[in-house]
């Protein structure tokens, strides 16, 4: 358990503590292992991963239209200048609603591979939670479930 972050904290001028940087590492992997046990034992497309997933999905088409929940995520463009502000507009929207949304978190770049160095991409909550939300309800983590019951009953 990380100690509480003082409110007079200022992120911005913080110098960068190992520990620190440590603890969110840790943090970030025990939320990837966890989605990922949780599409193990649940079909993606029958999960909700928050209340708002509804009006966050229909968000995540409205502001990017282009976003194919099947494709390869393009890392360079997502977190080029015009994709951070993009992502950044839609991410505040949530700023006070979705617990953590900007908390760094893993995302794999394509729901047809498990996590993996060369497929995975370090992301704020709120980019993983559209983009989950988004591959789940087309059906795209199914497979997880489907291996995992494949291996259980063997």
């Amino acid at each position: 358990m990380s100690a509480p972050v003082p409110r007079n904290f200022d992120a911005e001028n913080a110098d960068n503590l190992e520990d620190i940087e440590r603890q969110f590492a840790v943090k970030a992997v025990q939320h990837m292992q966890t989605y990922w046990s949780i599409l193990e034992r649940v079909k993606g497309s029958a999960l909700r991963l928050t209340r708002w997933d509804d009006e966050i999905y229909e968000h995540l088409k409205e502001a990017f239209p282009e976003f194919d929940p099947a494709e390869t995520i393009d890392e360079d463009k997502m977190k080029s200048k015009e994709g951070k502000e993009r992502w950044r507009n839609f991410m505040m929207k949530y700023d006070k609603k979705v617990g953590e949304f900007n908390f760094g978190t893993m995302l794999r770049s394509n729901p047809k591979f498990e996590y993996g160095r060369e497929e995975t991409i370090f992301v704020p909550r709120m980019q993983f939670y559209a983009i989950e939300i988004a591959r789940n309800r087309h059906g795209l983590n199914d497979w997880i479930w489907e291996q995992a019951q494949k291996e259980s009953s063997k």
